[in-house]
C-alpha cells in the first residue's frame, strides 16, 4: 500500500490495455499499474490471462496479484442457475475479494483487454464497486479500432453509421442489423463464425466483408471473410464491413432493380431490409417527393421525376441495371399497393429486360399506419380501393364500392381527392350511405408520420370532401366498427374480430 493512501479509502481503477500489443497501452495505463498495490485480471481455468501477458513487463515483484478465474467459459455447468447464475455468483465473489483490498486502503487496478467498458469483464466489477469506492476508468484502444488500422480502411466516414454487433446474436437479428447499417463490426466470432458468415451473406454484403484475427497480437491474420475456413477462427477475431464511401467500384455484367417502399413518411417507418437496399444501391430512381425522404450518400446517383411517368421511370431503372448498376426504385408506402412495383414488373416482362433481376421489398402501407394511429379499424375483413379515376373509369370504382359496402367490409380508400379531382369523395360518401348508417365511423389520416400529421374520426354522414386531399387516406368502418372515448378524452376506433351470426 502506498504511504499516501489512508486506510479504508482504497481506489479502484479499470485499466484498458488496448488490443494486445503492449506498446499500444496508454501512458496513463502504465502509470496506474505502476502505482497500484493490487493487480487483478480475469482468466479461464487454465490460468493463462491475456490481460496479464499484455501488462507483464509493468508488474512488480511486490504487486499483490488477484487472478479472477472464470468458473465456466463455453462449457456447460451444473449450477442451479445455469450459466448466467454461475457467472453472477462468480462476479459477486470476485467483487467481494477486491472489496477486501479496497477496505484495507489498497489501490486496485483491474486489467482489461481493449477498453474496460466495451464488452469487457471489468464492467461487472465496476457495477458492483464503483458506487462504494473512488473509481477511475482508463480507456484503451479497442479491437474495433485495431482491426480497422490493420485493414488500412476507414470504418465510417461523414454521416455513415457504424454498428457493432456481438456474434452471439440470433442469425435473423444479425441479418437485419447488417442489412440496415452502413458499416459494421461483428465481434466474438470463434464458434459463431458460420452463423455470422451466413448472416452477412443473407444481408447481401459478403463481397465487402473483411476478416481480422488477433489484431496487433502474435499470429495476426487479415483477409476476405468469404475465404476464411470456419474451423480456423478463434474467439479473438472480428468481421468488418468497412465504409462504403470511396469503396472500389464493383464491375457487374448485370445489375438489378429493387423496388421498395419508404412507408408513409420518414426513416422511422423503414424496414431494415429496405434500409440495406437503399444503402447498397448505385442509383436511386423515383418520384422526387419520395426520393427526398432518403438520405444523400456520397457516390450514389439520384434520378428524380414527376409522379405521372411510372412507365418511363421503370424502363429507365431497368436500362441502368442492364449496364450493371444496382438500382433502387423508391415508392412511398408499400411498392405493391398502388405504387411502382406493378410498373416495374410490367416493363420487366418485355423481352429486352427478361434477364434483369427484379426484387420487390415490402413497406408499411398508409392504411396500416393510419389504422394504428386511430386504434384497430382493420381488425376484421377489409377491402382496399383507390378512388382515382385516372387509370380506371369511375363506373368501375362505383361498382366495387357497392360490392364491398354490401359485403359489410371495412374500406381503406386511397387517392380520395386532388386539385383536379374534387367530387369523388362526395360521390363515394353518398354511395356508401346506401349501405351504411350515417353514424359509421370514418378515419381521416393525413400525412401520417409526417410534420403535418392529423388523424381524426368523423361520422360518415358528416364527411366533408373539402377536408380531404391526396395526402389523406380514408378508413370507413363496417356495421360492427366501434368508437369509444377514453378517460383522457382520446377517441379510439376498432373493428371486432368476431362477426355476429345471422
Amino acid at each position: 500500500m502506498s504511504a499516501s493512501t489512508p486506510l479504508g479509502t482504497g481506489r479502484l481503477y479499470g485499466v484498458g490495455l488496448g488490443p494486445g500489443d503492449p506498446s499500444l497501452m496508454t501512458v496513463r495505463a502504465v502509470e496506474v499499474i505502476a502505482g497500484a498495490d493490487v493487480v487483478a485480471y480475469h482468466s479461464a481455468r487454465h490460468g493463462r490471462s491475456i490481460a496479464r501477458s499484455i501488462a507483464a513487463k509493468h508488474l512488480r515483484a511486490d504487486h499483490i496479484e488477484e487472478p479472477l478465474v472464470y468458473p465456466v467459459t463455453t462449457e456447460t455447468t451444473d449450477h442451479p442457475g445455469g450459466y448466467r447464475g454461475a457467472m453472477e455468483e462468480f462476479y459477486t465473489e470476485a467483487a467481494a475479494r477486491l472489496a477486501v483490498h479496497l477496505d484495507a486502503g489498497r489501490t486496485v487496478a483491474v486489467l482489461a483487454e481493449g477498453d474496460p467498458l466495451f464488452y469487457g469483464s471489468y464492467m461487472h466489477m465496476h457495477k458492483r464497486l464503483a458506487d462504494r469506492y473512488p473509481t477511475e476508468v482508463i480507456p484503451g484502444v479497442t479491437s474495433v479500432s485495431a482491426a480497422a488500422a490493420r485493414l488500412g480502411t476507414p470504418l465510417a466516414e461523414g454521416e455513415e453509421v457504424l454498428t457493432i454487433l456481438p456474434g452471439t446474436l440470433p442469425e435473423e437479428e444479425l441479418t437485419a442489423r447488417l442489412a440496415s447499417t452502413d458499416s459494421a463490426v461483428v465481434m466474438k466470432l470463434g464458434r459463431t463464425f458460420t452463423k455470422v458468415r451466413r448472416a452477412i451473406e443473407r444481408s447481401g454484403r459478403l463481397d465487402e466483408a473483411r476478416y481480422v484475427e488477433r489484431a496487433t497480437m502474435a499470429g495476426e491474420r487479415t483477409g476476405e471473410l468469404a475465404d476464411v475456413d470456419p474451423e480456423s477462427v478463434p474467439y479473438f477475431s472480428v468481421a468488418v464491413l468497412p465504409s462504403r464511401i470511396d469503396a472500389p467500384a464493383v464491375v457487374r455484367e448485370r445489375g438489378e432493380v429493387v423496388v421498395l417502399g419508404t412507408g408513409p413518411a420518414g426513416p422511422l417507418w423503414l424496414t431494415p431490409e429496405t434500409r440495406g437496399a437503399l444503402a447498397a444501391a448505385d442509383d436511386l430512381v423515383g418520384y422526387t417527393t419520395y426520393l427526398d425522404r432518403v438520405p444523400v450518400r456520397p457516390g450514389q446517383l439520384r434520378h428524380g421525376s414527376d409522379n405521372k411517368v411510372e412507365a418511363e421511370r421503370a424502363e429507365f431503372a431497368l436500362d441502368l441495371a442492364l449496364r450493371g448498376r444496382r438500382v433502387a426504385v423508391v415508392s412511398g408506402g408499400d411498392p405493391g399497393v398502388f405504387a411502382m412495383a406493378t410498373a416495374v414488373l410490367e416493363a420487366a416482362s418485355q423481352d429486352a429486360y427478361k434477364d434483369v433481376r427484379v426484387r420487390v421489398l415490402p413497406g408499411l402501407t398508409a392504411a396500416n399506419a393510419a389504422a394504428a394511429r386511430a386504434g384497430a379499424p382493420l381488425g376484421h375483413d377489409y377491402a382496399t380501393l383507390s378512388l382515382s379515376d385516372r387509370l380506371k373509369p369511375w363506373e368501375v370504382i362505383a361498382e366495387r364500392l357497392h360490392a364491398a359496402a354490401s359485403a359489410d367490409l371495412v374500406l381503406a380508400l386511397y387517392n380520395p381527392g386532388s386539385r383536379s379531382r374534387t367530387w369523388q369523395v362526395g360521390k363515394a360518401r353518398d354511395l356508401l350511405l346506401e349501405h351504411r348508417s350515417a353514424d359509421t365511423p370514418v378515419v381521416l389520416g393525413r400525412d401520417v408520420g409526417g410534420a403535418e400529421e392529423s388523424v381524426r374520426i368523423v361520422r360518415l354522414g358528416d364527411l366533408d370532401p373539402a377536408e380531404v386531399d391526396m395526402r389523406t387516406i380514408l378508413i370507413v368502418g363496417s356495421s360492427q366498427t366501434q368508437v369509444v372515448r377514453r378517460g383522457d378524452g382520446q377517441e379510439i376506433v376498432w373493428t371486432p374480430r368476431r362477426y355476429p351470426e345471422k
